[in-house]
């Protein structure tokens, strides 16, 4: 039955709707992290060296981060999967076009397929140069992730590249949170206006939280 569920359209739409909800909730998280950059770089590097600390001494050095990581990657992928699967679904559905235009969608549904294209190369881009240093602008110091931001956003491309992607970032979760609620049966005719509500919240403090990171550093407030 499990299986027969998963495979179905709803079993898909349900996976998205968890998986994008997991990553929400990081994304809040992750977005209260980086907004300590505001209170200089002993509280930003102590912060970061709290997240490899987490756990202990229950658990050893990174071992939490890790485990953290390893549930963000399998959302990731579960979360894509499933978008890819529901859109062949859809055009084995209607191999023909219609004959007549359907209604005007919104933007954010209309570009919720490009953006995220957009975010899974922008993840990927992010790691390569924050995580790993592979990519980074100017010499990576592992330990000084404030040191290291600032490098990243003194360059221009990286700005572009950051403030492009929480844009998309921002249409993603418009469209998807109001999605995942309906699937998840949370929506309906008294709660919807409410729901939408707090999409177009959670977009804007998101977007709006993230590029302010990029944006201090192209002003010189972080410096």
């Amino acid at each position: 039955m499990a299986r027969t569920v998963l495979k179905s359209t709803v079993g898909k739409k349900l996976i998205m709707a968890v998986s994008g909800l997991i990553m929400l909730m990081y994304l809040v998280v992750h977005m209260l992290g980086n907004l300590k950059i505001f209170f200089g770089a002993g509280e930003f590097n102590h912060y970061a060296h709290w997240l490899r600390t987490l756990g202990e001494p229950f658990l050893h050095y990174e071992w939490a981060l890790w485990l953290i990581r390893v549930v963000l990657v399998a959302a990731v992928v579960a979360h894509a999967v499933s978008a890819y699967q529901l859109s062949r679904l859809d055009r084995r559905a209607r191999p023909v076009a219609y004959a007549h235009r359907r209604k005007r969608s919104s933007y954010a549904t209309r570009t919720m397929r490009w953006g995220g294209i957009i975010l899974a190369l922008f993840i990927v881009w992010h790691l390569l140069d924050l995580t790993t240093g592979t990519v980074h602008p100017g010499g990576f110091q592992q330990g000084h992730p404030y040191q290291n931001v600032v490098d990243t956003f003194g360059t221009w491309y990286s700005d572009v590249i950051y403030i492009v992607a929480m844009l998309a970032l921002g249409l993603h979760i418009r469209h998807g949170f109001c999605s995942a609620a309906q699937t998840l049966g949370a929506g309906n005719a008294t709660r919807d206006r409410f729901l939408k509500v707090t999409a177009n919240v959670l977009a804007l403090v998101l977007t709006v939280g993230f590029i302010a990171v990029p944006v201090a550093v192209m002003t010189g407030v972080v410096s």
